[in-house]
């Protein structure tokens, strides 16, 4: 440590005492919790008497442990002491540091080198990420006070199970008053986190300033809340948690009102920035009562401002960040108004400048108009005052009355910011949570939802198939089931022949939609009565929220259609499928997710998801809340995450448990064959199986076995019963993003399609490691920026498809949504049908690539006629009939590669980071693009007798 002193200038020790030699009190910690625990110690001493004064012991070395050292610096006066562990062993008689301090003490006292035995009890904190406050500490010195202090205990958490927890006053706040300390909510992607961290930057630059930042966001993609901690002032700021009483508050989304306490922290005579569509004079009769009275009780300074109007003003759309980081400067007075607003717009240049001076000058437009669309707000001295102007008196519960109790008492819960303080005894004992629970989210982030003129759609079905959210749907219905409608509830009479009593409705999910407007952007109608309108078109929500509500809740009640009256083969068809993927926590406009939605449309009840860890394992398996569905029946998709590198081997195991399960059914069904009939017993072994009605078939096959068996209770029979049902056939789809199936999980993939056996493999294609940041995978283009490739890529992406058309037996198509719906399901369908190995390469269109994530379908569609993205599938099965099995489904490129790159951030900034080599980096991406079209096109005028193997082959 002497060495490690003089080469850093930092010095430390084994043990480091910290207050008062006569202290009685004493806490032992290492690590995260130290901080806090001096500081709460120091603020405690100032107000108790010298004869009661606490201290701590910091670890500073763990092991070896130096029982000489540690006895050295233990004064005589402590009486008891307290050993704070951030871990937990379970079957262990202590934890850790626990364990050692015990031994060293006792050996001590058995030694003489302790007078007397001081109380020694243990306790762990922080678990789980759980907060440690300088509350948690006091409440932990207060119990060294009592008599008979409880061992073993935990704080921060409820544990009303096992009693082991410390009540703690949450009021106990020691935060410097003199510094500011602001909270910011914000939603995902709509930069309030880059904003906060520019701030800093900004404030922490300035040698007379301290600056801090903590951001706390789940690991949702973009659109769930984000809280973001910042604490400024003169003097240096030591406080490793979270802001526990605000002097600023700013809300950048109106809704957050509803279900968020976002005044909960902040102090009495604070600042509180509130982002409205409400002007100041209108603003009052709009927030929720419990907002009313904080705003009252604490004598609050409220300023509103349209950020949102501003916004797009500005030609910013939805990013409403530099506006509301403007109005902090102007309302904490952390720096002369002025000096801030210069300082804002040179990070502004710093954090934009690769994304294009046009987006430099829009956030300098928002900068210069947002001052003057701020405004204070009067207060009411009382909130009787305020009663007759119309406000929200009763409050919106945070999920609706119809959920389930669980989803009601826990997820609730955690929804509004509150999971914290849930206790132990309604955590699931097992570890199971329900699915399908995004359904009572209803996080209402859209400010423009999608609205369907009925006189001029076509009931295509293109935008409930783009839906990232699963949030546009349709129905066909006897128009007889319209008698209870209301009155504002839109039909039309279905389009198809044939059916002259049926109406048709498409019908938008208003709290669920996330205002992407990717429906809107595959709509081919026109409405030719008003110019630039299609047979869906945004607007906005607020005037027309309640009406989509009620009708709604009637769409809800028209039954489900029945699959096997739905035509799976067309886009049309698709739409009146039930999706068990919905509501998710993708990013707005997401390119994945409409991929996963039609998997389930499709396959229903039946889809086995083994799941690589990436973007899909968050918004697919995160809580509080599960996209995963199940229908009326109760039954879904199963689903299932596994690790990025063995992700290929994971599904593997669902197809040989699936097959083996299934013959171990059929080998118990036989010795009923008697009891059953031959018949049926056969016409279950040999059902086909090949389409939705042969499902349902089979699945009545297996109903008729349970009701001839529903007396027998012999262990054969019961037996049979609970593997009945794997005599119905399972569809296998392993799901991962480029980074996986490229890169890192690329070996076992390899391995899965050579096996011959019936996988399927949908790869959702982002070009980039979306999740972590946007680095770069071998599937990134030439010339793309991204992390490792900030020069922009050098070499080619790696082409998977052709590597797996060389096995010959495996189905492998590449789709692309955006350019054609109709080829990516029938892509979807050939893949599952083919009996061997098959692989779906899905052009995932993303928030990484630095696009308007609303044109996301349009640069899919640039995409394919530029031929960066050719469409095709390789089907094996047509060397059956003598036919070429590769089939080109896109045509020639008849755009330049630039038209398709124009709208990609990652493709514009080479531009700026290699301005002397992008010309040619570019020119040669494009002569790579008419090479590999070249060898496509070439194949797709082949006959079947020029692909090996000749003809499938080790199918199982």
């Amino acid at each position: 440590m002497w060495r490690f002193a003089g080469l850093t200038g930092r010095h430390y020790r084994p043990f480091s005492w910290y207050g008062p030699k006569n202290a009685k009190r004493l806490i032992i910690v290492m690590g995260s919790g130290a901080e806090t625990v001096k500081m709460t110690m120091e603020a405690m001493n100032r107000e108790l008497s010298e004869d009661d004064q606490v201290a701590m012991i910091q670890v500073r070395l763990y092991r070896p442990f130096s029982a000489e050292r540690f006895l050295h610096i233990l004064p005589e006066s402590v009486t008891s002491i307290a050993v704070l562990d951030r871990t937990k062993e379970p079957g262990a008689s202590g934890e850790p540091l626990y364990q050692d301090v015990m031994t060293v003490l006792s050996e001590g006292y058995m030694n003489d080198r302790l007078k007397k035995m001081p109380r020694v009890i243990g306790g762990r904190y922080g678990l789980s990420s759980k907060e440690f406050t300088p509350a948690m500490v006091k409440a932990v010195y207060d119990e060294l006070a009592n008599e008979k202090p409880k061992n073993h205990f935990t704080v921060g958490i409820k544990d009303d199970v096992m009693g082991s927890s410390l009540e703690y006053d949450a009021s106990f706040v020691i935060e410097d008053q003199d510094s500011v300390r602001a909270m910011f909510f914000g939603l995902g992607a709509d930069g309030t986190v880059g904003a906060n961290k520019n701030s800093v930057k900004i404030i922490g630059s300035d040698p007379q300033l301290n600056a801090q930042a903590y951001f706390v966001y789940d690991s949702k993609k973009s659109g769930s809340q984000t809280i973001s901690h910042l604490r400024f002032g003169k003097q240096p700021i030591e406080a490793p948690y979270l802001i526990q009483s605000a002097s600023f508050v700013a809300c950048h989304q109106f809704n957050f009102l509803e279900k968020t306490d976002v005044l909960g922290n902040i102090e009495d005579g604070g600042v509180f920035l509130l982002n409205s569509p409400f002007g100041p004079d209108e603003v009052w009769a709009h927030l929720p009562r419990r907002v009313q009275e904080q705003l009252i009780q604490k004598k609050l300074k409220l300023h509103v401002i349209d950020g949102s109007a501003v916004a797009k003003s500005a030609g910013m759309g939805n990013r409403t960040n530099t506006i509301m980081q403007t109005c902090f400067f102007a309302l904490s007075g952390v720096l002369p108004r002025d000096e801030a607003i210069a300082r804002i717009k040179q990070a502004i240049e710093k954090t934009y400048r690769r994304k294009g001076a046009d987006v430099v000058e829009r956030n300098f437009r928002a900068v210069d108009q947002t001052l003057e669309h701020l405004y204070s707000v009067k207060i009411p001295e009382q909130l009787e005052q305020a009663s007759s102007s119309g406000e929200k008196i009763v409050e919106n519960p945070v999920v609706s009355e119809e959920a389930p109790d669980f989803v009601k008492e826990v997820t609730s819960r955690m929804i509004s910011g509150q999971g914290d303080l849930i206790p132990v005894s309604q955590i699931p004992v097992d570890g199971t949570w329900p699915s399908g629970t995004t359904r009572w989210e209803k996080r209402n982030i859209a400010l423009q939802i999608p609205v369907w003129d009925e006189e001029v759609c076509i009931q295509c079905g293109n935008c409930s198939m783009v839906c990232p959210h699963a949030a546009i749907r349709a129905k066909f219905y006897n128009e007889a089931s319209l008698a209870d409608a209301p009155e504002d509830f839109k039909s039309a009479p279905i389009s198809a022949r044939g059916f002259p009593e049926t109406r048709y409705t498409l019908q938008c999910y208003p709290e669920d939609c996330t205002g992407c407007g990717l429906c809107v952007e595959a709509c081919p109608v026109r409405n030719p009565k008003k110019s630039g309108y299609r047979a869906i078109n945004m607007m906005d929500k607020e005037p027309v929220l309640e009406q989509e509500k009620q009708n709604l809740s009637f769409f809800e009640q028209l039954p489900i259609n029945d699959r096997r009256q739905v035509d799976f083969s067309t886009v049309r068809g698709i739409q009146y499928l039930e999706p068990l993927f919905e509501f998710s926590g993708a990013c707005s406009g997401c390119g994945e997710t409409p991929y996963l939605k039609l998997l389930t449309q499709l396959f229903g009840d039946r889809l086995l998801v083994a799941n690589a860890t990436g973007c899909s394992s968050i918004y697919g398996g995160n809580l509080p809340t599960t996209p995963w569905s199940k229908n009326a029946e109760g039954r879904g998709p199963a689903w299932a995450n596994s690790l990025f590198e063995d992700n290929a081997e994971f599904g593997f195991g669902f197809r040989l448990s699936s097959d083996h399960q299934a013959e171990q059914a059929m080998l118990e069904l036989e010795p009923f064959r008697d009891q059953l009939g031959s018949d049926l017993v056969d016409s279950i072994i040999h059902a086909p199986q090949l389409n939705d009605t042969d499902v349902q078939k089979q699945r009545e096959r297996l109903q008729q076995v349970r009701e001839k068996l529903a007396d027998v209770e012999t262990p054969a029979a019961q037996s049979l019963k609970v593997v009945l049902d794997r005599l119905l056939k399972r569809v296998v789809w392993i799901v991962g993003g480029d980074g996986w199936a490229y890169d890192i999980g690329s070996g076992g993939l390899d391995h899965v399609l050579a096996s011959g056996r019936n996988v399927n493999v949908l790869v959702m294609d982002t070009e980039v490691y979306s999740n972590t940041g946007g680095q770069a995978s071998k599937s990134t283009p030439m010339g793309a920026v991204a992390k490792f490739a900030a020069a922009g890529k050098r070499s080619a992406k790696k082409d998977v498809a052709l590597q797996a058309i060389a096995y010959g037996n495996v189905y492998v198509a590449r789709i692309a949504m955006g350019a054609s719906p109709q080829q990516t399901l029938q892509a979807m369908r050939e893949a599952e049908a083919w009996p061997g190995p098959s692989l779906v390469i899905a052009y995932s269109h993303c928030i990484a690539h630095g696009i308007n994530m609303t044109h996301g379908m349009e640069q899919q569609r640039l995409a394919v006629r530029s031929g960066h993205w050719p469409l095709f599938r390789y089907n094996p099965g047509r060397t059956d009939h003598h036919e070429n099995p590769f089939e080109l489904d896109s045509l020639r490129p008849n755009v330049p590669l630039t038209d398709y790159i124009r709208g990609e951030v990652r493709y514009r900034a080479l531009n700026i980071a290699c301005p002397d080599e992008a010309g040619a980096i570019l020119e040669e991406a494009q002569k790579v693009i008419n090479r590999k079209w070249g060898v496509y096109e070439e194949m797709a005028t082949h006959n079947a007798m020029d692909f090996v193997p000749e003809k499938a082959s080790a199918v199982h």
